[in-house]
């Protein structure tokens, strides 16, 4: 049945990667946040699985919204929030979940089951593509860390070319990554993405575009084409605002960057330190 309501402090277990912790909300929701060596990975709320406290999730959620996906891949699972959100709004929807750490898959098991229709593997997300039948999903979402880096065999172009053979003609994929000062990995992801699919956008706080702050920029890519406008909107009135590039102004955000390649790919750039309080 899994947990009822939170309690009143943290659940630790020993995963492959290092040790998970999930952290009880402590107002009032029957909510858990995950943290991987000190790093927050996902919100869950239990009793409302639409409920999606972190702003790249919600970014997430609002292209599932504009599409209604029947057919989804998950590239990294942590505690499967956006899956939950997506049974929870399509319950016909078929979901795969691919997991690399086994021992984070089992935590969550235990502690905080997925719904039914969740289909949860433990594999590499490069290995999980390869073996798909081309054309499977509808959406992919690549949103996949070692700790707080997204490994860098994950942010090539080989890797959005498997990711695109996956995809059915009109499918989508989507990718969550982290960048701060200079935006140069987030540039280069962008022009990267763009040298697969014709119709790409990307998605941020103006103070992440600004290079402000840390923060994670969401990138949308499609063959036949995106909701600009009603995404533009969405992203807009969130309680996270938020801007989206694309056209033009990607190309201008893009600037120079180059296409990264298995044979130059690099792992994203490490948060701040402290930036979690950890």
């Amino acid at each position: 049945m899994g947990r009822q309501r939170p309690d009143t402090e943290a659940i630790t277990e020993s995963i492959d990667s290092g040790v998970a912790e999930l952290v009880p909300d402590l107002g009032g929701r029957n909510s858990w946040t995950l943290r991987v060596n000190g790093t927050p990975q996902s919100h869950v709320d239990l009793d409302d699985p639409t409920y999606l406290e972190f702003e790249y999730v919600r970014r997430l959620g609002h292209i599932v919204d504009l599409t209604a996906p029947s057919r989804v891949l998950h590239l990294g699972g942590g505690a499967l929030t956006l899956a939950r959100y997506v049974a929870d709004l399509l319950p016909r929807a078929s979901q795969q979940v691919a997991e690399i750490d086994a021992g984070l898959i089992a935590f969550i098991r235990r502690e905080l089951p997925p719904p039914a229709r969740v289909r949860i593997t433990t594999g590499d997300a490069r290995a999980v593509l390869v073996k798909a039948r081309p054309g499977s999903f509808d959406l992919i979402v690549s949103d996949c860390f070692a700790g707080a880096r997204t490994p860098a065999h994950l942010t090539s172009v080989e890797y959005v070319r498997q990711a695109s053979s996956a995809l059915a003609d009109d499918g989508i994929y989507a990718a969550n990554i982290g960048d701060g000062n200079g935006l140069q990995f987030a540039r280069a992801q962008c022009a990267t993405v763009r040298a697969v699919f014709e119709h790409v956008c990307v998605l941020a706080e103006p103070g992440v575009f600004r290079g402000r702050r840390f923060g994670n920029f969401v990138i949308l890519a499609s063959h036949t084409g995106l909701p600009m406008q009603q995404l533009t909107r969405a992203t807009a009135g969130d309680p996270f605002p938020g801007r989206v590039e694309h056209g033009t102004g990607l190309t201008k955000f893009i600037g120079g960057a180059p296409v990264t390649t298995d044979a130059t790919a690099t792992l994203s750039p490490a948060p701040p330190s402290g930036l979690w309080g950890t």
